[in-house]
């Protein structure tokens, strides 16, 4: 057993704060992303377009390597300065 185990520090609930403020944020994210989303939709059909019901695969594919992306910065995030990967 680790110490922390035996005695915990009135600080050793770190990760369910970061778990939860995580949640907390990606949910606000996707949120205003879908309503964004939507809101662009409905102005192309007001404006004579249709709606697109289909999203093209390449966009998807740009969304999700910019995702990744986010998420490796968010990791370099909880190293110290000198882990920290130089690129």
């Amino acid at each position: 057993m680790t110490n922390s185990t035996k005695n915990p520090t009135p600080d050793s609930n770190w990760k369910t704060r970061v778990y939860l403020f995580g949640t907390a944020i990606g949910t606000m994210l996707g949120l205003a992303s879908a309503y964004l989303y939507t809101r662009a939709a409905e102005e192309d059909v007001r404006s004579g377009g249709k709606l697109n019901r289909q999203i093209q695969t390449g966009d998807l594919l740009g969304l999700g390597l910019a995702g990744l992306a986010i998420m490796r910065q968010i990791a370099e995030m909880g190293r110290t300065p000198e882990k920290k990967k130089r690129w």
